[in-house]
């Protein structure tokens, strides 16, 4: 089943939810790369693909949301609740545009280009100072919003799981 229901999220919608929960995991061990300077296994081996996992995380946001406004049959709860869930989502999304966007701002910035697996998509040129400037300031605040914002979504889960026990994690399982 493909399509979200009542009962259960559809086979998509949990593909691309676990498949970018997987990757924001991922990406969240760059914080490691702060302990040691990154001289450690974590930091040499999983944190090399930063780059590439963020853009690749920037695409599954965009497909997620497209697949979303065609695939919207769950209907709302109570409207305080309603609106508390959707301002939660927006405010996860938003930090998932924003991360990927503000560290290809760094990257370019500074000159480097943008290289994804292998794959040259931006040219090394001039830097831009501005541009390195505003992903810079913005590149690991955002990241700690990021990461509170997780942690209030899988506390959300549980709560619905355990307290409420409306089944709300099931569907996703």
């Amino acid at each position: 089943m493909n399509i979200d229901s009542q009962e259960r999220y559809g086979a998509t919608s949990r593909l691309l939810h676990w498949g970018m929960a997987l990757l924001v995991g991922w990406q969240f061990l760059k914080f490691f790369d702060r302990i040691g300077d990154g001289e450690h296994w974590v930091g040499q081996t999983l944190v090399s693909w930063h780059v590439s996992i963020g853009t690749l995380l920037l695409l599954l946001v965009a497909l997620r949301i497209v697949w979303q406004r065609y695939n919207r049959p769950l209907a709302s709860r109570e409207p305080l609740m309603a609106f508390l869930a959707k301002a939660g989502h927006v405010l996860l999304y938003a930090g998932m545009v924003l991360l990927p966007l503000t560290g290809i701002a760094i990257l370019i910035g500074k000159g480097y280009g943008l290289t994804v697996f292998g794959i040259e998509l931006v040219a090394k040129d001039a830097e831009v100072p501005w541009l390195a400037s505003v992903g810079g300031a913005l590149h690991s605040p955002v990241a700690w919003l990021l990461l509170v914002m997780v942690i209030g979504h899988i506390g959300m889960a549980l709560v619905h799981h355990v307290v409420k026990k409306d089944n709300t994690l099931r569907r996703m399982l």
